[in-house]
């Protein structure tokens, strides 16, 4: 049997929300043992003068805990 926990992240990218998502993991993935999963339940985006600025994504993490 295996007990996994979740945990929430936020990244941001100055790209796009696919860069968002990645450096999220990467970075949760350097923290985190045993990364799983990776859901991305919200994404949002900043704008300055008409453009966007900077995307961002909150994530939850899945990871077993052994």
């Amino acid at each position: 049997m295996s007990v996994a926990r979740i945990t929430e992240v936020s990244s941001s990218s100055k790209k796009s929300f696919d860069d968002a998502v990645e450096e999220g993991v990467k970075r949760a993935c350097e923290t985190l043992k045993n990364v799983k999963s990776a859901w991305v339940c919200d994404q949002e985006v900043s704008i300055d003068d008409g453009k966007i600025t900077e995307y961002r994504v909150k994530m939850k993490i899945t990871f077993v805990l052994k």
